[in-house]
């Protein structure tokens, strides 16, 4: 699939704010400083489309691009950033929780993960709360460039063999680089796929 068009359409706090629920969406989250708005820039090849920034937690909003005039893509806040009041982390926690559980034409949640480290546990439990809650979604291992062939393949093995304690299966995992733009035709292949195959 080619992206020929990508344009900002609102900012929300709330999930009721979201845009009218008529068409497929595909949500971004990790870490915050996970890569996650490199990612959406180099998927859309528009480097200005989503904020980036030196500092993590820059994305503190449901952030939603029209693509193609066809489907969303969304950029949520990230989970698990420290540096911010306790209160702003309930919000940003409460606001992620409400838009996962409760948007209706979310077809599939891409979770982001730094390739770089050994399995977090932050990541392990909230992509067990996804499963819990029978949420759709996908392993996405950002900053692969960091990595040799060997280190890539090791990395997934790795998430693969401690989540199998608890999940009888995995779900499908991609690895990229916004650097090199690995895994971008991967990634919007897939989602052709779901956009066809998905009925609203």
């Amino acid at each position: 699939m080619d992206i020929l068009k990508a344009e900002f359409v609102v900012s929300n706090s709330t999930v009721d704010k979201c845009p009218k629920p008529d068409r497929h969406e595909y949500a971004f989250i990790g870490r915050s400083n996970v890569g996650k708005s490199s990612l959406i820039n180099m998927l859309t090849n528009n480097k200005k489309l989503a904020k980036t920034a030196a500092k993590p937690g820059k994305t503190q909003l449901i952030n939603h691009f029209l693509i193609n005039d066809f489907w969303y893509m969304v950029d949520l806040p990230g989970y698990g950033y420290a540096r911010t009041s306790e209160t702003n982390r309930r919000l940003f926690e409460r606001m992620i929780r409400d838009y996962i559980l409760k948007r209706e034409n979310l077809v599939c949640l891409f979770v982001l993960i730094d390739s770089r480290h050994e399995p977090q546990q932050i990541d392990l439990e909230f992509m067990e709360w996804l499963g819990e809650n029978g949420v759709p979604f996908v392993m996405v291992f950002t900053k692969a460039d960091k990595l040799t062939t060997t280190q890539r393949i090791t990395c997934i093995d790795e998430y693969h063999k401690v989540m199998l304690n608890t999940w009888e299966s995995t779900p499908v995992a991609f690895m990229t680089s916004s650097e090199k733009r690995l895994g971008r035709e991967e990634l919007l292949d897939y989602i052709d796929e779901l956009n066809k195959s998905v009925k609203l």
